[in-house]
């Protein structure tokens, strides 16, 4: 299974998902709770890569993840994700390899912070394509 965080500084998890450009991208298939966590790849989409504006025109760099791990996303995206066949997991962790681990290890994620931009696309996500 294939997991991708979105990050702003290559170091912790980002919100607003949708908007995000930078991505670590973790191979997960053989991986269980207490093994090392493999080295992620990090990918950075263009602007018209773009989750938020991309329009499932042709391949994404994202294609074939399972799940995103974010720290905050609008329901737009939600939609836009589930479409793609990919879950969204909303989470407070900040460290990607803390959230990874507590997944593998069936373990419940701290509940997603206070994010005022969530708030706006809800408002914006109700004209959205997705």
């Amino acid at each position: 299974m294939k997991i991708a965080i979105p990050t702003g500084d290559w170091a912790s998890v980002a919100g607003h998902a949708g908007k995000a450009r930078r991505w670590f991208i973790y191979d997960l298939d053989g991986v269980v709770a207490g093994d090392a966590l493999p080295a992620a790849a990090r990918v950075e989409l263009g602007k018209e890569e773009i989750l938020h504006h991309f329009t499932d025109d042709r391949p994404h760099p994202l294609d074939g993840v399972a799940l995103v791990v974010a720290g905050s996303a609008g329901d737009g995206f939600l939609r836009h994700m589930k479409k793609r066949g990919t879950d969204v997991l909303l989470t407070g962790e900040s460290d990607p390899a803390t959230a990874l681990a507590k997944i593998l290890a069936g373990e419940a994620l701290p509940d997603q912070r206070f994010d005022v931009t969530t708030t706006l696309c809800k408002v914006r996500d109700l004209f959205s394509r997705h």
